[in-house]
């Protein structure tokens, strides 16, 4: 079995041997830093493929270090912090952050959580495995901006590269919202609902009170949607859930 590599950032030595421990049971190969300083060119250099960072570190604040490895950074990202805000929650989303989790958290738990956000995206593959996903959606108007289609009036997405354009310019979605719009994508005309997006978005069942999902909807929008206060791309079907339209409303 293929083992997933994993850096964990945990100022509490105890508390990271035990859960490396933990993790080293299954199927990952952990490593754990204790520094945040020191963490940043490990991340860059060692790409692991989860990244499960604290956000409480007493020499550089896990943000901070969210903010330096974004864009260059390729894993995925699990924050973990004892911080209940929802402010935090939300920056950390919009930082990029694949899931938030509250501590104290139960190895089994986070290890469900971790094996969630890994099940998100196929293992990578070689340019030669990659299928060509160049054809339009004629129902939303999506495209691989490669293919020659007319890129300023599409909104465009490159699977292979993970990439969404608007009028020709590059989007910078975050990990999330990018996750988020595939799936509305793939349900073009059919309504998808909040616990159906909680689900493939972060593994679990929504419990009907998060509002991480609204938010993420939100933010989405406001980069898609030429007036976010009158979406014509993303409606909101009130009591169900969300109904993407793409480009077929004109």
């Amino acid at each position: 079995m293929n083992k997933h590599r994993l850096l964990l950032v945990e100022d509490d030595l105890e508390l990271a041997e035990l859960t490396a421990d933990f993790f080293r049971r299954y199927e990952f190969e952990c490593e754990v830093e204790h520094n945040g300083a020191r963490a940043i060119p490990r991340i860059l250099s060692e790409q692991p493929d989860l990244l499960i960072l604290d956000l409480m570190l007493p020499d550089m604040d896990g943000m901070e270090i969210c903010r330096q490895v974004k864009g260059a950074y390729q894993g995925k990202l699990i924050m973990l912090t004892a911080r209940t805000d929802t402010i935090d929650q939300v920056v950390g989303l919009e930082l990029g952050a694949d899931d938030y989790i509250p501590k104290p958290v139960e190895p089994r738990l986070l290890l469900a959580k971790a094996r969630a956000v890994l099940r998100r995206d196929p293992s990578p593959q070689t340019e030669s495995d990659k299928p060509e996903r160049a054809q339009v959606n004629a129902a939303s108007g999506l495209t691989n901006p490669n293919s020659g289609s007319d890129a300023s009036t599409t909104l465009q997405i490159n699977h292979q590269r993970r990439e969404v354009y608007k009028c020709g310019q590059r989007l910078e979605l975050t990990t999330p919202e990018y996750d988020l719009l595939t799936l509305l994508e793939e349900n073009t005309g059919n309504i998808v609902s909040r616990d159906d997006i909680f689900q493939s978005l972060r593994g679990m069942e929504y419990d009907g009170q998060n509002r991480q999902v609204d938010i993420l909807i939100s933010h989405l929008r406001a980069k898609l949607e030429d007036d976010p206060t009158d979406p014509k791309l993303i409606k909101t079907v009130r009591s169900k859930g969300y109904l993407y339209l793409g480009n077929a409303n004109g």
